[in-house]
């Protein structure tokens, strides 16, 4: 049942007994020096199979003067050139529609799947169906390892489109043996009647973004309905900064009456779900022996020690259609080692994913991420449930502006509740961020929801400079 066979093979009947934690308790509990050794195996193994079938990978290695024989250590590996989203999609453009990476004949692909294409050219997922079981089995492991049992119904309340996350939540909990309820989003009106079905169905778990499981309450009490009639008792996040953060993780729990967990990593390192976080509750854990998670140096992508800051680099270990080896994220995590408290001994990201580098926003000389303003006002007793970040620039000065939306509570206390609200959020960003901020609190509901990712950043700097 634990096999490390490469490419991977899987029995699709098996599940643990009812009664243990683990999905495969060897694997997810043996020593990590063994498990090391047992990755770096497998990396030679991916490594060799794509030099041999993906003139991309071929030819990047070549030119940087590495060969899968060199790797003889994970330090070895470390000087493997990453591959870039970049990269990814000039591959395409060169090779239509899948990249010269592709490790599989064309008529393999069973699942097409990738990026919007909002910031250039779409990237084209072709994933095999061994892949595609493999991501089920994956995610199945991780979802058990939350709590998730065949038991369950699994409410699942994000896009069924290109986007993966919504798709991995279903196959994942489809494997596991759990009722799903692929429900969806994004059209009018669908919230309520997600909130409407929802206290009809009483689901046990729900799946989607933290901003859409923020709207979602939002528009069930707006229309009499308590989330906490839902009846959930696991709520699983992934897509965006959120359910990490602990005033978003508690506000969350505190509308549904339910354990929040946090995972995800990238689309096309799908498995996404091999950072997830298990029942202990100390952050994502990073599921090694699925995709080879190294937190690295934004600089020189080597690793960085325990208890550091860097960005994620993967590796799959179970992919054999477009396998990726040491892929860039540009995310921003800090990793902690091993074990949990849940007796699993991956390394894990207590605050997990938690901003990218490339939204790093430079207001005064001072670097300001997203995640920590959400952080500041999203515990703030008296927030409405959204707001927006605003960076201007008037002659040579830049000005972090803050709208915050103010509750119903606020709102019916008057003019001087909210002035309290805006010096307390003003204060309590200033201690955090270094900077200040200015809070412009509005009424309730002035500010646009969304049932996808939540998009709150505003640099108006760009404009002038455009």
């Amino acid at each position: 049942m634990e096999s490390w066979s490469w490419p991977p093979r899987y029995d699709d009947s098996y599940r643990p007994p009812a009664g243990s934690p683990y999905w495969f308790p060897v694997r997810e509990t043996m020593d990590p020096a063994e498990r090391e050794d047992r990755i770096l195996q497998r990396i030679r193994e991916v490594m060799r199979y794509a030099w041999e079938r993906a003139p991309f990978y071929r030819r990047k290695w070549s030119e940087a003067g590495v060969h899968p024989d060199g790797v003889r250590s994970l330090e070895d590996f470390e000087r493997i050139p990453v591959v870039t989203k970049a990269e990814l999609r000039d591959a395409q453009a060169r090779a239509e529609p899948y990249g010269d990476y592709l490790c599989v004949e064309p008529s393999e692909v069973h699942h097409v799947h990738g990026t919007s294409g909002t910031t250039g050219r779409p990237t084209a997922f072709g994933i095999s169906r061994g892949d595609w079981r493999a991501i089920a089995n994956a995610h199945a492991r991780v979802l058990w390892g939350m709590g998730v049992r065949p038991s369950d119904s699994v409410f699942i309340g994000s896009f069924f489109s290109l986007y993966m996350g919504s798709w991995g939540a279903l196959i994942g909990a489809e494997r596991l043996g759990a009722t799903v309820f692929p429900f969806g989003a994004g059209v009018p009106g669908q919230t309520l009647r997600a909130a409407s079905w929802m206290a009809q169905m009483r689901p046990t778990c729900f799946y989607g973004t933290p901003s859409y499981g923020l709207h979602l309450a939002e528009v069930a009490r707006e229309h009499g309905i308590d989330p906490r009639s839902f009846g959930l008792r696991i709520l699983f996040f992934s897509g965006e900064p959120g359910a990490s953060i602990p005033g978003v993780r508690r506000r969350l729990e505190e509308i549904y009456g339910a354990l929040v967990f946090d995972c995800g990593s990238m689309a096309e390192a799908s498995p996404w779900m091999s950072l997830g976080e298990s029942s202990a509750r100390v952050g994502m854990l990073c599921w090694q022996d699925l995709v080879y998670t190294e937190v690295c140096d934004p600089r020189t992508y080597a690793r960085v020690p325990y208890g550091s800051e860097g960005t994620p680099v993967y590796t799959h270990l179970e992919r054999v259609s477009q396998p990726m080896i040491r892929l860039l994220s540009n995310d921003l995590t800090r990793w902690e080692s091993p074990p949990t408290p849940c007796g699993r001994t991956y390394p894990y990201l207590p605050r997990g994913v938690y901003g990218r580098i490339d939204d790093m926003l430079t207001v005064r000389c001072e670097n300001v991420y997203p995640s920590a303003i959400d952080e500041v006002v999203m515990a703030l007793p008296g927030y409405g449930g959204e707001h927006r970040i605003l960076v201007t620039r008037d002659r040579a000065m830049d000005e972090l502006t803050v709208q915050l939306e103010y509750d119903a509570e606020v709102a019916g206390t008057g003019e001087a509740a909210v002035q309290r609200l805006r010096g307390r959020a003003e204060t309590e960003l200033r201690r955090v961020l270094g900077v200040g901020a200015r809070v412009l609190p509005v009424p309730p509901g002035t500010l646009e929801r969304t049932e996808f990712k939540a998009r709150r950043v505003i640099d108006a700097r760009e404009v002038l400079r455009s």
